[in-house]
């Protein structure tokens, strides 16, 4: 395969869609490989930001939610809330960063990594 079409930023032909543009026409990619790609130039000599493009005639419906896929990311998303100190649920997904809830993380003056803040 040849190199992609190369597109300047809100510069992209009918036809080609991001998959977040696909999702919000109920689409996906369905397996095909990226058609184009959209570029956005950056100051300071900094790389472009890329976006990538899908053929919207080659993409397919998004597969439908069924009761066991439902149960199985209701499931997902609450392990995501439970916090591994106090083992509460916090009400929010558990920050990456922080590890722990945010009062946990208030509590341990030396953080998570045993450094001083």
């Amino acid at each position: 395969m040849g190199a992609l079409p190369v597109f300047r930023w809100r510069l992209a032909p009918d036809g080609y869609a991001t998959r977040r543009q696909l999702r919000a026409l109920g689409l996906r990619p369905g397996g095909q490989d990226v058609a184009a790609q959209l570029e956005r130039p950056r100051r300071r000599g900094r790389p472009p930001l890329v976006a990538y493009l899908y053929r919207v005639d080659l993409a397919v419906p998004v597969r439908p939610m069924t009761p066991a896929r439902r149960a199985a990311l209701a499931k997902a998303n609450a392990a995501r809330r439970l916090c591994p100190v106090c083992r509460r649920d916090a009400g929010y997904v558990i920050p990456a960063s922080l590890g722990t809830c945010v009062p946990c993380a208030d509590a341990d003056p030396h953080g998570s990594d045993g450094s001083i803040r």
